[in-house]
């Protein structure tokens, strides 16, 4: 993750790169990839582990995956991946290249840490080429929901939401998307949504326990008990909850994501 914020959120522990490494340009890029061409230049910021980066490689000409985690990004080079992408770490608020160097700068669930991400797509747009395309998607834990109702996830969107804050990010980034693109001064801007779902019971189980250990033994748990958000009793508290939903044969859960294109 790159950007000026007090802290990550999410942090870097095994549930949490779980979901990133997850990702694939299909699931959490689809919106951007009938934009692509096999001669296309792309950044990928906040790349994270890389598997959407290396996704998108075997698609256009040659990518770039940008992180300020130097840990994450040596796990990023170790995927096997074409010859075509390369990995570096870097800030987003001060990226390291030229002028127009990219077609495309894509951002995937990074504006929500930041505490500046108008500026952020300021400086994503200066590294895009006239005519080429700036692009995010971030999700929105306000507009998350599920079935059945269990007042433990209640409680957990709610801290979670209030961490996030703490921290200096908006986890409602997806309904400001257009918003920020707007402040930033940009006008030709497409707006959409879309959604990740679990709702069978291997993902249930999956999502499920990876959130009971984000909120028991990640940073957001650390986060939470410092801030005097949440007791480990309460964190346990949600860690069954969480369990209980993905144990359900009728559980479902959405995420729902903003995504937006901006032409240069």
């Amino acid at each position: 993750m790159l950007g000026d914020m007090a802290r990550y959120t999410h942090g870097f522990h095994d549930s949490v790169l779980r979901s990133h490494r997850w990702r694939t340009a299909d699931n959490s890029a689809a919106y951007l990839l009938p934009h692509l061409t096999p001669d296309t230049s792309l950044l990928d910021v906040g790349c994270g582990p890389g598997t959407i980066t290396v996704d998108l490689a075997s698609r256009v000409g040659r990518v770039v995956g940008l992180d300020r985690s130097a840990d994450v990004l040596a796990e990023a080079t170790r995927l096997p991946h074409p010859g075509n992408v390369s990995f570096d770490v870097g800030d987003v608020y001060a990226l390291p290249f030229a002028d127009g160097t990219f077609d495309v700068v894509h951002a995937h669930q990074v504006l929500q840490h930041l505490a500046d991400p108008v500026g952020a797509l300021g400086e994503m747009a200066r590294v895009c080429r006239p005519g080429g395309l700036v692009a995010a998607r971030d999700g929105d834990y306000g507009a998350m929901t599920w079935y059945p109702a269990d007042p433990a996830l209640d409680r957990w969107q709610a801290m979670y939401r209030e961490v996030a804050r703490a921290n200096g990010g908006q986890p409602d980034a997806a309904r400001h998307l257009l918003s920020w693109a707007l402040a930033a001064g940009f006008t030709d801007v497409a707006a959409t949504a879309s959604v990740w779902y679990f709702a069978d019971p291997d993902n249930r189980a999956w999502w499920g326990e990876l959130w009971a250990e984000r909120v028991t033994a990640s940073a957001l748990a650390d986060q939470a008990v410092a801030l005097g958000l949440a007791t480990t009793d309460d964190l346990a508290a949600m860690a069954d909850g969480w369990r209980r939903w993905a144990a359900a044969d009728d559980g479902w859960f959405v995420v729902v994501n903003g995504e937006i294109i901006i032409r240069r």
